[in-house]
């Protein structure tokens, strides 16, 4: 039996894309002034304190299978921001942003069944490649350490679907996220502890704005869609984020949208408009992919 894909997920999704734009755009000042370990540890230090203050996570009465997820989850968080920041350094962000979202894209192709699936699949691939303009980058920028960097945010992103789905389902409200950033933190630690003597208040200020806007508010909405919506669903979906980054750029930045950027925005549209009306999602059966069945 299938039904349409609910409307509450799918508005959660979208919040979530508008705030990481805002995020972002904070990052974006950050990281040059103290580095991509430095930004990632300033973040996930304040998101950690938020999430266990708000969460109060019970840290006794979880099983093995429990604590497995959270490492992964913890994992694929940490990693991902690290490796997305490390791979700007390298990289124009057209060129990083296109690379790491293969990630998620091919989550939704392995999960596709129909046609439609994959179609949807591929207008957002396409889509997400002509809005970040990485056709257009000369090959002399592109440096494999960056690529190689962006290919493994993106693997994490994928990874942190799976992982945020079955966390949202083993642990109540945002216990699951709450342990996961903990982790993440302890990861990415080693890697900014350096750039601690270089924090300045404003510094702080930016990073607590990043940690709402880009994981404590984004996360905790993407963890309670995914208690009920389909991965495959919510790997299209967030095809949306270069359209809504290139729509801040216009309104806020007043960047102009080239001709193929339009296209690039019509495809990613389509992509989710035929998610959202497949209504693949299957009622009282969890996907075999994200269950651990």
């Amino acid at each position: 039996m299938t039904t349409r894909t609910p409307a509450r997920p799918l508005v959660l999704v979208l919040t979530a894309i508008v705030s990481v734009q805002f995020g972002g755009a904070l990052a974006a000042t950050l990281v040059p002034e103290i580095g991509a370990g430095g930004s990632v540890t300033l973040r996930l230090l304040f998101a950690t304190a938020i999430l266990w203050a708000v969460a109060r996570p019970r840290v006794r009465g979880h099983g093995r299978a429990a604590w497995l997820t959270v490492l992964g989850f913890g994992a694929a968080l940490g990693l991902m921001n690290l490796a997305f920041y490390g791979s700007l350094g390298h990289l124009p962000i057209g060129v990083a942003v296109t690379v790491e979202f293969l990630g998620p894209l091919t989550l939704a192709t392995i999960l596709s069944r129909r046609l439609r699936d994959l179609a949807a699949v591929g207008a957002a691939a396409v889509g997400v490649v002509l809005i970040s303009e990485a056709l257009e980058t000369p090959f002399d920028q592109v440096e494999w350490t960056g690529l190689g960097l962006a290919a493994l945010a993106g693997a994490c992103w994928a990874a942190y679907i799976i992982a945020s789905g079955r966390a949202g389902r083993e642990f109540p409200k945002l216990e699951g996220l709450a342990l996961a950033m903990a982790v993440a933190l302890a990861l990415t630690l080693p890697f900014g502890l350096g750039s601690v003597p270089d924090w300045t208040g404003e510094h702080l200020a930016k990073g607590l704005g990043i940690a709402v806007l880009s994981s404590v508010l984004p996360y905790s909405l993407e963890l309670a869609a995914l208690r009920t919506l389909d991965p495959r669903v919510f790997g299209i979906l967030l095809s949306l984020e270069p359209v809504a980054a290139a729509l801040a750029g216009l309104i806020v930045l007043h960047q102009r949208l080239a001709p193929l950027q339009l296209v690039g925005m019509a495809l990613v549209v389509l992509a989710s408009a035929l998610v959202m009306g497949a209504g693949q999602r299957r009622t009282g059966r969890a996907d075999p992919a994200v269950s651990g069945g």
